[in-house]
């Protein structure tokens, strides 16, 4: 008997066998979402009074059912990132848009990016003085320009020509926010950068971060929030990440592409990844990440005391959190 005959037949037998896995995978993970977000890492006093802490778990609770509804109704994951941080940058308790940190000069520079995953496209800008919802220019960057990071004057002239809303720089002031700004340049606490990483039905992973930077720093300086790779970073073959910290270190160890990496290229799980670049690369009190990966797994991983925090999925869970 020619054993040949057989290698044909064995052949087909076999790809098959990969198609018919591949569409069971793809018919399992139809119809599941995952929504994840971050109101910053630091700190924040167990102490604190039961109103402080309602309106940050119901902030976060807002938040978080704008993005789950339009997962929900079949959106996309992009949109789902987008309307969730322009709540957040609208909402004075966190330091992105309204309610941005100061400052050595006492003004407001302001940064963002968006990632898409099924393409990797993005979109950024830094040090915007006038932009309401630096989120949304940030997408705009992505879709209308063929470039990817646009920063200072030139960002919001482009805000300008877009037609995104504008306010004066005096918008973003909040008299708390000046007020820890006046005694000794005070870091402002409890809340931070923003960010929302989703996974949507059709399989589509989006990520986007936005923040007003540190507390006093030079004008000018840009941290990893609106530095895909750094601050950002989502991918469709594996995972999409938000960050909050340190920036000048997310952005040296490239944290948020670095855990996408570990994956892509060392076959790590998601919280592998996770866990190895929070616990074994970056020095304690760094800062946190939240990331979810195309299976619809998430991560919500901080080394300092309190990381501000909310998931919601498919499978029901919906659930706002500070402290570990």
């Amino acid at each position: 008997m020619n054993k040949n005959k057989f290698f044909p037949i064995i052949i087909l037998f076999f790809v098959c066998f990969i198609t018919f896995q591949i569409t069971l995978s793809a018919q399992q993970n139809e119809g599941k979402y995952v929504i994840v977000l971050h109101g910053g890492a630091g700190g924040f006093p167990k102490d604190a009074t039961d109103s402080l802490k309602n309106a940050y778990l119901n902030s976060l609770s807002e938040a978080l059912s704008i993005g789950k509804n339009i997962l929900e109704n079949g959106g996309s994951s992009l949109d789902a990132v987008e309307k969730v941080i322009n709540y957040l940058e609208d909402n004075s308790l966190f330091n992105a848009g309204k309610g941005g940190v100061f400052t050595s000069e006492g003004k407001h520079e302001l940064d963002a990016s968006i990632m898409f995953g099924k393409d990797l496209s993005t979109g950024a800008v830094a040090g915007v003085t006038i932009i309401k919802n630096p989120i949304s220019l940030a997408r705009l960057v992505m879709e209308k320009t063929g470039h990817v990071l646009f920063a200072g004057k030139g960002a919001d002239e482009l805000g300008l020509k877009l037609g995104v809303p504008v306010v004066h720089n005096s918008y973003f002031h909040t008299e708390d926010q000046y007020y820890n700004w006046l005694r000794s340049n005070l870091p402002k606490q409890p809340g931070e950068t923003v960010g929302c990483v989703a996974l949507d039905k059709q399989g589509n992973i989006a990520a986007g971060t936005s923040t007003g930077g540190r507390q006093n720093k030079m004008p000018g300086r840009v941290g990893d929030s609106p530095l895909i790779n750094a601050g950002t970073f989502a991918d469709n073959k594996t995972c999409g990440v938000s960050a909050t910290g340190i920036g000048e270190l997310f952005i040296r160890y490239t944290v948020a592409y670095r855990i996408s990496a570990l994956m892509e290229f060392k076959g790590y799980s998601l919280k592998q990844a996770c866990e190895e670049v929070m616990y074994k690369v970056l020095p304690e009190g760094a800062g946190g990440i939240i990331a979810v990966d195309k299976e619809g797994n998430y991560e919500m991983v901080f080394t300092t005391p309190v990381m501000f925090r909310a998931v919601a999925n498919s499978n029901g869970i919906f659930k706002a959190e500070i402290w570990k």
